[in-house]
């Protein structure tokens, strides 16, 4: 195998595992082996543990001494402080963007709007649905990358793949995909037409929204999760029942 194909294999396995974490087939908490991961992607040992290695950090897994890897818990206090963080680094982004942004990075940013309205329009595949959120979420990566401040865009990046779980569970249980792409499509208007206090206000807007509605689906699935435990709990204590 050449250098070319052990790098496709090696981003390809990253991505594998990478979307098996964002969709839930990998829940949080759960203990995952490099040989699991093998015998599921048909792959060697060595693009799977550099994978989990890459991922770990990204902050999606945690090695866990003599047991392997896990998927991150991802909680309340972890999705408030991604997404505050991310709310001001985007907005700051999006600034700097502004400043020089060209005819062509405009063209490419309203090229990816368009794609994620293509694929609502023609595939509800769990797949499509995948590559939709992937798509939105590569929109703020290119303005990233269009604000010319490496550290920044490096920092987004990372922020962005902790955001994707989170903005995964908001987008199927919520069904908040058209909101997403009006949110998107007014976003890089506004910066084609240089307002950059609109897109970042929009910015910020989008993605407070965003935190907001994951943040009270969490807590409402915790809320049940709590009744049945406690529901469970009062039938077990009761003499001849049993649940």
């Amino acid at each position: 195998m050449n250098d070319v194909a052990r790098g496709h294999l090696r981003q390809s396995t990253y991505e594998s595992i990478k979307a098996m974490i964002v969709t839930g087939q990998l829940s949080p908490g759960r203990r995952i082996t490099e040989l699991e991961l093998v015998e599921q992607l048909q792959v060697s040992r060595t693009p799977v543990r550099e994978a989990l290695n890459r991922l770990e950090r990204d902050g999606l897994v945690v090695e866990r001494p003599r047991t392997g890897f896990a998927v991150v818990q991802f909680d309340e206090t972890m999705l408030r402080n991604v997404f505050d963080i991310r709310a001001e680094l985007d907005a700051y982004a999006t600034t700097l963007a502004i400043a020089r942004i060209t005819r062509d990075e405009v063209e490419l940013l309203r090229g990816l709007v368009a794609d994620c309205e293509r694929l609502a329009q023609t595939d509800s595949a769990p797949r499509a649905r995948l590559e939709e959120m992937q798509t939105g979420m590569e929109i703020h990566r290119a303005i990233a990358r269009f604000s010319a401040n490496a550290m920044l865009a490096e920092m987004l990046n990372g922020l962005l793949d902790k955001c994707q779980v989170y903005v995964w569970m908001e987008l199927t249980q919520l069904n908040d995909w058209k909101a997403a792409r009006d949110d998107h499509h007014m976003i890089v208007e506004a910066i084609a037409a240089g307002d950059a206090d609109t897109a970042c206000r929009e910015s910020r807007r989008h993605i407070r929204q965003s935190m907001d509605g994951i943040l009270d689906l969490m807590l409402r699935q915790r809320d049940l999760r709590d009744l049945y435990l406690s529901r469970t709990e009062e039938l077990q204590t009761r003499p001849g029942l049993a649940v």
